[in-house]
């Protein structure tokens, strides 16, 4: 048997994330996974990770505005990002309408599947103040939900688009 080197630790570099309107430096190893640094080393637990492969949306976050799911991103890759979580979600300590209308609605169970249905929600009204049941459907698509069958979701979506065309 022949001795072994050493391993060298895993290449590294500290980043700069702005999360939820606070700058954040956190070191990283090169191979670390946005949600594993919004989890694990900032201690968010409100962005899930659940396949680490893009398919359930548990993870979602916004990065510099657009929805992301924080499992396909290397957090390297989002040094000096923007960045909200679901923590982040709400303003002022008070539910955003679209949260509002999921709690009303019964649009969520277990609750997590919540951060990407509510993301996905987001950025459908914001494109489409007035979306069809064709559109929430496929704007929720991205995100597994195996509690609620989708349908209390849709009708969460449609009473926020609602309370938004309203306020």
């Amino acid at each position: 048997m022949t001795e072994r080197e050493p391993l060298e630790p895993p290449p590294g570099r500290a980043i700069s994330l702005r999360v939820n309107g606070i700058v954040h430096t956190i070191p990283i190893e090169d191979r670390d996974l946005l949600v594993d640094v919004i989890r694990r080393r900032m201690a968010m637990t409100g962005t899930h990770a659940g396949c680490y492969n893009g398919d359930c949306g548990a993870c979602t976050v916004a990065v510099n505005g657009a929805i992301v799911k924080s499992c396909l991103v290397l957090a390297a890759g989002a040094d000096g990002a923007e960045i909200t979580t679901i923590e982040g979600f709400a303003r002022d300590a008070e539910l955003d309408p679209i949260q509002e209308a999921f709690w009303a609605e019964d649009g969520f169970q277990c609750g997590f599947c919540l951060p990407g249905q509510l993301f996905a929600t987001r950025d459908l009204l914001d494109r489409d103040p007035d979306p069809d049941e064709r559109a929430i459907r496929g704007a929720l698509s991205g995100n597994i939900c195996r509690c609620t069958g989708y349908v209390t979701a849709v009708r969460a979506v449609r009473a926020a688009a609602s309370k938004r065309r309203r306020a």
